[in-house]
Parts: structure tokens; C-alpha cells; sequence
């Protein structure tokens, strides 16, 4: 590689952000960081700031830009405050970066990953929300500036490990997801009416977010990452399965016609899948100790309970109806995980509401991003009208 790579980071504090920042700590003479970002969070930001020494600071939410650049201005720091949506984008287009990180949580990461795309960027995506809600459009603009796309998350980094190196799908038969099965695997749907958040959140083998979490323990997290692997890999529905496995071990497997099914594996780790895209066609070192497979013992594997777990099949029918059907999906789900963790709505009535959404909303055309973003915040009106009507029932 000819000098360091530059680094914008969307999204520094949060799991995805600090194992990147570890992974690039790690690695001083190929990588500098350039730009960070966070939601709201100031004090971690200036943290980062004071330890990475960025250019430039975004704070997304505009009614912190003041208490950011008071703070880099008693830090000593040189970094420049900007906030805004308007400024996440600016800085995942700017030249001064050649690597943007993806890992804003949710649709509020989408105009920022798209801007990356459009500029021709090395594109680290951990924002699953960016492929559900306009993968179409995603792909079309990787293609049309040439930017590398590199999935970040685990199971579609293993995917793009395993397929043929040359981007093709000769030979493919099959794409299997793995899915840890969340917190509650096992648990017949009728033990699950009094889940609490905290409950919820406590993932077995990954630390993640809250509202990542909450999406593994309904299975949505990995009906998301099947919509993102149709676009990612360009394969229908029908090629794309889900398979749990506890263990966390085997991140996902690619079945090829004559017989050979190919898997990734190694710790539940995300760096492994950060410090594969920031080094890739290389292999770095990412801190994460080597799998042992003698002291892992067992691999198991089971299909997904989608009676217990509805999410899932909703979707897997968003990604066959097509259009605006995904943007709904994860409008709703964003919308009915944010009311659980807010104690307003049962866990088990997060598919519910989701359905009931998608049920509510005529499926549009995905050619436009102005349309999926009409569609984005319709959805969220309505389910947050539905969620009214249940709260009240």
C-alpha cells in the first residue's frame, strides 16, 4: 500500500466505531483517521478527538455543535466542529478521505453511505440499513464512481471471504446466514410475553448496541442481513437461508453446485471483519486471539423457530414484494424497537406492529431516494399511529 490510507469514521462511539478504532490503533503507519462522527455524544467525541487527532469533528445532532467546539477549543485541538446531516455527508464525500466506516446506527446513516458511494470511496458498510432501504440505488451508485464496497458485518464479510474472488457467482447454489438464535433461542413463543429490555439485550456472544440487540432477539437483525445480501450478492430470495448456530463460531457458508460448501470462521469479533476491509486484498492483524477449535468442541446447527420469531418471515416477504416493501420493514421496526425499549410496547407486539405497517402501506417504486424517504417517514407516521391505537387497546 503507497502511504496511509485516511480515514472518516460515521458513527466513533459506538461498537462498531471502537473496535475500528482499535483495529486502527493497532496499525499506525497504515492508517490515520481523518474525520469522526457521533449522534450526540460529545464528551466521547472529544475523547477520540484528543487520543486521534481528526481534521474534522461531526456532531450529527446540530444542538450539540457549540459544546464541541468549546471543547476542542480547551483541548488545544486544531480539529474543526461541524454538525448536521448536511456535514456527515460533506465529510463522507470529501477528498481528504480515501476509506469512509459506515457505522451509524439506523436510517439516519443511509445519505451519508450513499455520499460515500457516489464519491468512489474505499466503503467499510456496517449500516445494514443503508442496503435494506435502497440497496438498489447503493449498488448502482458503487458501480457507476467505482468505489470498493466491503461489507463489514460479520456474516456478509464471511460471504464475500467465501464467494469466487473475482465478484462473480459462478457455481453459487446457496447463501447461508448464520444467526446466533439471540438470548431467547430455544424458548417457545408463549414464554416470551413478559421480555424485558435489559433481558432483551443480553446477546450471549456479541456486545452490541441496544437496538441491534433487540433486533437479534427477534430475529429481524438477520431478516435485515438478508435483504442486504439479495443486493450485496445479487441473489434472489430463494438462494439466500438463514441457519442458527449458537456458537457464534462459523460466521456464514457459501454452497456451490458441485457439492463444496465454503465457510468463514473464527471469534465472535467484529474487528476480524473491520480489519479484512481495511486491508483488503492484504490481511492485517486485528487483536483478535486465534480460534481454537479444540476448546470450541461443538458446532451446532438448527433451523430458525419463525413461529416463536416472526420477524424474520416479514422479512423475507418485504424482500419478495420489492420496491419500498424493505424501507417500510425497517421504518416499522425502528419505530417498534425504540417504543420496547421506551416500555411502551411488548416484545412479542415488535411483529405486530411491523406487519401491521407493511399491511397499511402500498409497495412504491425504489427508484429514487426522494421516494424512499417519503416511504421512510410515511411508515414511521403510521406505525406510529398504529402504536397509539395498541397502546390504547
Amino acid at each position: 500500500m503507497n502511504g496511509a490510507r485516511r480515514i472518516a469514521l460515521l458513527g466513533a462511539t459506538g461498537s462498531i466505531g471502537g473496535s475500528a478504532l482499535d483495529v486502527v490503533a493497532r496499525h499506525p503507519d497504515r492508517y490515520t483517521i481523518d474525520a469522526l462522527s457521533a449522534h450526540d455524544r460529545v464528551d466521547a467525541l472529544l475523547a477520540l478527538c484528543a487520543r486521534f487527532r481528526p481534521r474534522v469533528a461531526v456532531i450529527a445532532d446540530p444542538a450539540h455543535e457549540a459544546a464541541l467546539r468549546d471543547g476542542l477549543r480547551k483541548l488545544g485541538l486544531s480539529c474543526e466542529a461541524r454538525a448536521g446531516v448536511e456535514a456527515l455527508d460533506e465529510v463522507a464525500a470529501d477528498p481528504n478521505s480515501d476509506t469512509v466506516i459506515a457505522a451509524i446506527v439506523g436510517a439516519a446513516g443511509v445519505s451519508s453511505t450513499m455520499a460515500a458511494a457516489q464519491a468512489g470511496k474505499r466503503l467499510l458498510l456496517a449500516n445494514k440499513e443503508s442496503v435494506v432501504m435502497a440497496g438498489a440505488l447503493l449498488m448502482r451508485a458503487v458501480a457507476a464512481s467505482g468505489a470498493r464496497l466491503l461489507p463489514v458485518d460479520s456474516e456478509h464479510n464471511a460471504l464475500y471471504q467465501c464467494l469466487p474472488a473475482n465478484g462473480g457467482r459462478q457455481g453459487v447454489r446457496r447463501l447461508l446466514l448464520t444467526a446466533s438464535g439471540g438470548p431467547f433461542r430455544g424458548r417457545p413463543r408463549e414464554t416470551l410475553s413478559a421480555i424485558t429490555p435489559d433481558q432483551a439485550c443480553a446477546h450471549p456472544n456479541w456486545v452490541m448496541g441496544r437496538k441491534i440487540s433487540v433486533d437479534s432477539a427477534t430475529l429481524m437483525n438477520k431478516g435485515l442481513e438478508v435483504i442486504e445480501a439479495a443486493h450485496l450478492f445479487g441473489l434472489p430470495a430463494g438462494q439466500i437461508e438463514v441457519l442458527v448456530h449458537p456458537q457464534s463460531v462459523v460466521h456464514s457458508l457459501v454452497d456451490y453446485v458441485d457439492g463444496s460448501v465454503l465457510a468463514q470462521l473464527g471469534q465472535p469479533d467484529m474487528r476480524t471483519a473491520i480489519a479484512y476491509g481495511l486491508a483488503w486484498p492484504e490481511r492485517i492483524d486485528s487483536g483478535v486471539d486465534a480460534l481454537d477449535l479444540v476448546a470450541t468442541g461443538r458446532l451446532d446447527f438448527e433451523p430458525p423457530d419463525l413461529g416463536a420469531f416472526p420477524c424474520l418471515g416479514l422479512a423475507y416477504a418485504a424482500l419478495r414484494a420489492g420496491g419500498s416493501a424493505p424501507a417500510v420493514l425497517n421504518a416499522a421496526n425502528e419505530v417498534a424497537v425504540a417504543a420496547f425499549l421506551a416500555g411502551r410496547l411488548p416484545f412479542l407486539a415488535i411483529p405486530a406492529l411491523i406487519e401491521a405497517t407493511l399491511s397499511a402501506m402500498p409497495v412504491e417504486p425504489d427508484g429514487d431516494l426522494a421516494v424512499l424517504r417519503a416511504c421512510d417517514a410515511q411508515a414511521r407516521r403510521r406505525a406510529g399511529d398504529l402504536l397509539s391505537k395498541m397502546e390504547r387497546a
